[in-house]
């Protein structure tokens, strides 16, 4: 796969004389199927095009559901905190935590 100068040196040899699928299996940005036939990455090409012209791009973060900051009382009782919320504070399994009620809030500090 072609990256950067020379992506942008192929392109520029391409534009007008090709077609986008041609310009994509040119530069690289092809790959098999199971079946044997070629696949096309058109958006991973885009990509090398972009930041070959100087634009920066962001990879998002593979992140499941996003923490709420909310917790709820469960039916039977109990009050159950989200594994993520204590990762996020770098507590290990065993952790112990004193609990302090202040009129309607639980505030849970590292004991």
């Amino acid at each position: 796969m072609l990256k950067g100068a020379e992506l942008l040196a192929k392109v520029k040899e391409l534009a007008g004389n090709a077609t986008k699928s041609e310009m994509v299996r040119e530069c690289g940005y092809t790959s098999l199927k199971t079946d044997g036939t070629e696949r096309l990455s058109f958006s991973a090409f885009y990509d090398a095009l972009l930041e070959a012209k100087g634009f920066e791009l962001e990879k998002a973060p593979k992140r499941g559901r996003g923490l709420t900051y909310k917790a709820k009382v469960q039916f039977n009782g109990k009050l159950q905190i989200g594994d993520g919320y204590l990762r996020e504070m770098g507590y290990k399994p065993g952790a112990e935590f004193d609990i302090k009620i202040r009129g309607n809030s639980i505030t849970l500090t590292a004991a």
